[in-house]
């Protein structure tokens, strides 16, 4: 969610603004804009709608200099136009801003009582209006951070140009991430490290409410009290090669298809094939000493949170309370002494996710992060890092990285009911050579992927779809639902299958399709029972079950899909995948934007 870039350069930086605004155009954004100071100027650049209408702004109107900031912005107070695109500037200073500011309101207030007027419709000009004012008065760019920051309440992160100091620039964070890069005679700004990827490998993350100056010879940095602070210079280890596509029309169907490779990586790293044992990193905490769980997410990390529930509590029989990390606070939970409170992100940085983890780190509870992003804030402030290697995922929509998740988290259970004499050492081996064969398994599921394209097109004229799953499948038809409604825009839901008679059933007509999660195991006639009750009513069914359960049910369905025959323990790995390509073909079906779908981002980092 919003990009932000700055450069303190050498050489001109326009093209490489632009270069690291497309490294971040997967965190979701819907206008762009640019500014440089020239001779003392400071001239904007700014576009509503994709980058590319950003550069073509610039082709006709070019502007180019050695200083400069920029910023692709994810709407959120006032339309995506053009007037509300950042930078926002006064005649002193150009603002890039990701985040909310919550007190913007009186400070605007504040702002116009005194003779100043706006442009935009944002809370993030307020900003340039408190800095420049304290700057027309004689104040350093310094001196007016110092007296800026206190007075905003929200979330932000900011890298500031000021008109007449052409050479620095101020960056701050307060609950969104900065990154400062390192370089030769430069000096750099940017929302992460893939943002700098292509200029340094040498960053210093910013710790909650630093803020920075850059200049040509370096950066000094201030913590919240105005106090110079050291923070560590560190490689980033981000890939300076640009994402590319290679042979795949998107990025989401590239990430499907990566998903028997990183779950692999991913296994690999927590599982010891020598003696098929599970291996984590060594605990500062003794977790067999864990009374309760408690695992908080968001969006697709929740579900992957659904899912391990199930695991934690059969295997190591720790009770588990789950919660969307948006309600988590506001619900005054119960977190008992000796709990482990576990999180799971995609970025590390998601704005919901990450105040959880602070209200349980000041209840005394042990941290544990699930991430992809492993110098990620949650990562640096948990106690248990457990990293995912999913790689850079670019897809707003998230496949390889959902998978991945699951994969840690089946390990951690695992290992959880080790420690507390649960699971012997013969069980621990059948576990451990279950979830080395997903890879394997993943890729027998993305052999169908033909067939899934096939039928996308039943999919794709439907308003309304539903998903249904029991057990461990129930979080995956919510997923199903989810990945359908954010790329193609179809309203779906996903219900677990036994509570279709307690108001779904409903919905259910010959316009319905209704997508049915059931391997064949224990709770598939139950399921089918399920099924009947929507035959019964004229709705269109999908099956995706492995070739016991089509034989047995897929009769009369409008379409099947078939998966291998899997350990029930890796099946929501495997399923994953079906779900996710019958999204991904009737997005394509419907041509609407797969890779950054409308109104989506893929970093939240506002509440």
């Amino acid at each position: 969610m919003c990009g932000i870039i700055g450069i303190v350069g050498t050489e001109p930086v326009a093209e490489r603004l632009i270069d690291a605004l497309r490294r971040m155009e997967y965190r979701g954004y819907d206008s762009a804009g640019l500014c440089v100071i020239d001779n003392e100027r400071l001239i904007r650049r700014r576009a509503e709608g994709k980058l590319a209408n950003l550069v073509e702004a610039l082709a006709k109107d070019p502007v180019d200099s050695d200083i400069g900031i920029a910023h692709t912005r994810w709407a959120t107070h006032g339309a995506p136009t053009e007037e509300n695109a950042h930078p926002h500037a006064t005649g002193e200073v150009a603002i890039v801003h990701n985040g909310i500011i919550e007190n913007f309101k009186p400070l605007r207030d504040e702002l116009r009582e005194a003779g100043r007027s706006f442009e935009s419709e944002t809370d993030s000009e307020v900003i340039a209006h408190l800095v420049s004012q304290l700057v027309e008065s004689g104040k350093s760019p310094e001196e007016a951070m110092g007296e800026v920051l206190p007075r905003l309440r929200g979330a932000f992160s900011l890298a500031i140009a000021f008109r007449q100091h052409p050479g620095l620039l101020v960056g701050a964070r307060l609950g969104s991430p900065l990154v400062v890069g390192y370089g030769e005679g430069e000096m750099y700004l940017g929302s992460d490290a893939l943002a700098l990827a292509s200029l340094t490998q040498r960053i210093a993350y910013l710790e909650e409410g630093d803020w920075v100056v850059i200049r040509h010879d370096g950066a000094q940095i201030y913590d919240a009290e105005n106090q110079p602070v050291e923070r560590e210079i560190r490689a980033s280890g981000a890939s300076a090669a640009a994402v590319e596509k290679g042979n795949y029309r998107h990025f989401m169907q590239k990430e499907i298809y990566e998903q028997p490779t990183v779950v692999a990586q991913t296994l690999g790293s927590y599982l010891r094939q020598s003696d098929n044992s599970v291996a984590l990193p060594q605990l500062d905490f003794d977790i067999s000493e864990i009374k309760r769980l408690t695992i908080v997410a968001c969006g697709t990390s929740f579900y992957a949170g659904m899912v391990a529930k199930y695991w934690f509590e059969h295997f190591a029989r720790v009770p588990v309370d789950i919660d969307v990390a948006s309600e988590f606070r506001y619900r005054e939970p119960v977190l008992e002494d000796g709990g482990l409170a576990l999180f799971i992100s995609q970025s590390g940085e998601t704005a919901d996710t990450l105040a959880a983890l602070r209200h349980c780190k000041a209840a005394g509870q042990t941290i544990g992060v699930v991430v992809n992003v492993s110098t990620s804030t949650m990562a640096r402030e948990a106690d248990l890092l457990l990293p995912t290697h999913a790689g850079p995922e670019i897809g707003v929509a998230s496949t390889k990285a959902f998978t991945c998740q699951l994969a840690v988290l089946a390990a951690l259970a695992a290992h959880m009911a080790v420690k507390k004499g649960l699971m012997s050492r013969v069980e621990e081996e059948e576990v451990v050579k279950h979830l080395l064969e997903a890879p394997a398994a993943l890729n027998a599921a993305l052999d169908h992927d033909d067939d899934i394209a096939s039928m996308a097109h039943l999919i794709a004229p439907a308003r309304d779809v539903l998903y249904l799953g029991r057990g461990q499948d129930y979080p995956l038809a919510l997923e199903g639902a989810l990945k359908l409604k954010e790329i193609s825009y179809i309203h779906a839901e996903g219900y677990a299958s036994g509570e279709m008679k307690h108001g779904p059933i409903a919905l259910i007509d010959d316009e319905v399709p209704v997508v049915v999660l059931a391997p064949s195991g224990p709770l598939f006639e139950k399921t089918v029972s399920n099924m009947e009750e929507v035959r019964a009513r004229g709705g269109k069914i999908v099956l995706i079950s492995d070739a016991a359960g089509l034989e047995e049910a897929g009769e009369g369905c409008m379409a099947t899909i078939e998966m291998p025959k899997v350990h029930p323990l890796i099946a929501p790995l495997v399923y994953a995948v079906p779900v996710q390509l019958l999204a991904y073909h009737v997005a394509v079906v419907k041509g609407t934007d797969v890779d950054q779908p409308r109104n989506l981002a893929k970093s939240v980092t506002v509440e």
